[in-house]
């Protein structure tokens, strides 16, 4: 129950990581020129001290004199590489005199930036979930997450999943659909090991390893002039673990520039490589359940040719009964024939057909009961009549038929 509680606990801090401390902005302006009166720090560090990008806003609200709520309304930061864009949920409401005339105009804020993204993300989350479940190909669902969380990041990212052979000491390629092919081809099954980029070492000491330069860190020496080339500065690698603590894979963020990651990465890399464990797992268990209906079908078609083999042993068992029968009752006809014509010039052996071939060779039961025959009857007779013999005077019905 402990070990449950810390899980569900851990799940409850990603989920609020993901949705991330919304920042609140408050200003008073003055006057139709909207002065800025009092403004706290988060508004002035996105919106600058004169409001910019606010104008056509306080206006309106100013002339009408009516509040107005607007969502979702865009602001850029930064500049160059550092630009991004983030959203805001404002609400203006006129500020008002003791007479009731309008004098300036009030903006609270609230900004809803990484909200949408986290919204976004976990509906795609849910719907990996939906085909997971309905056991969607492992291909399909790692391409999926890959993408989703590429396409809805609010920075540039290439995500990657290795998967682990079955003896864990090497990595294949499950998914990484924004990396360039030769890059894939290259780490395609590499080792796991200490120092083996970020993937090999995360899959060998089944830990989170945060590489933040790669032009710089020692793991990469080996890759780095692969990575300069698909233009990658840095690469957080998680291992992938099964619920018994076996290696599944690893699950990577790549980044074109050198990046540390921050608690919302943390909490993105848990929440996706543990849906990553969820579908490797069950395509595994899928996989293990189709082996073992195949062989549990190849051993009920090698039960089922043995009863057929068994039942054709038996049938020709009984045909040989039957002509081991049939020719015994020939021989004891054909001792019967002999008292009269102790050597008959043609075969005795060849049943109600009769046999036209000179009688050659003479044999004998157990019994005392015995016939001349051709060599071909005579033989069959041996094979199928037990405690049946050549038998001739100075033994030269043995001779004849060893020398034939």
């Amino acid at each position: 129950m402990r070990a449950f509680g810390r899980q569900e606990q851990t799940a409850d801090e990603d989920v609020r990581a993901l949705f991330g401390q919304s920042t609140a902005v408050f200003a008073k302006f003055t006057g139709p020129a909207h002065v800025v009166e009092t403004a706290n720090a988060a508004f002035q560090a996105t919106f600058g001290e004169n409001g910019q990008g606010l104008g056509t806003l306080l206006d309106e609200v100013y002339r009408t004199g009516e509040p107005r709520t607007d969502r979702d309304v865009r602001v850029v930061l930064g500049s160059g590489p550092h630009e991004r864009e983030v959203s805001f949920d404002l609400t203006c409401e006129p500020r008002r005199g003791a007479t009731g005339e309008v004098h300036g105009v009030r903006v609270i804020g609230v900004e809803t930036t990484q909200v949408k993204h986290a919204q976004r993300l976990m509906a795609e989350h849910r719907a990996l979930l939906e085909q997971i479940a309905r056991q969607a190909p492992l291909a399909e669902v790692l391409d999926g997450m890959a993408r989703c969380i590429e396409e809805l990041a609010p920075v540039e990212l290439y995500v990657s999943v290795l998967l682990a052979d079955p003896d864990g000491l090497h990595l294949r390629h499950g998914a990484a659909p924004s990396l360039p092919a030769f890059y894939n081809e290259a780490i395609d099954g590499i080792a796991t090991g200490e120092g083996v980029g970020s993937c090999g070492t995360a899959a060998h000491r089944r830990e989170p390893v945060i590489v933040t330069d790669i032009a710089t860190d020692p793991f990469w020496d080996d890759f780095r002039d692969l990575a300069g080339r698909a233009g990658l500065g840095s690469c957080w690698s998680t291992p992938i673990l099964a619920r018994d603590g076996s290696l599944l894979g690893t699950f990577a963020m790549y980044h074109p520039a050198a990046r540390a990651p921050r608690d919302n990465d943390f909490a993105l890399i848990r929440v996706f490589a543990g849906t990553a464990a969820l579908a490797i797992e069950r395509h595994h268990n899928e996989v293990a359940r189709q082996a073992a209906e195949a062989r549990a079908e190849s051993a009920r078609a090698a039960l089922a040719a043995a009863v057929r083999a068994e039942r054709e042993l038996r049938a020709e068992a009984e045909r040989r009964a039957d002509a081991a029968a049939e020719l015994t009752t020939r021989m004891q006809a054909a001792a019967a024939a002999q008292a009269g014509a102790p050597h008959p010039e043609l075969c005795q052996l060849g049943g109600q057909a009769g046999c036209t071939a000179a009688a050659e060779l003479k044999v004998a039961d157990s019994w005392g009961d015995s016939a001349w025959g051709c060599p071909a009857h005579v033989e069959e007779v041996l094979i199928h009549v037990r405690s049946v013999f050549i038998a001739g005077e100075e033994l030269g019905g043995l001779a004849a038929y060893l020398n034939r």
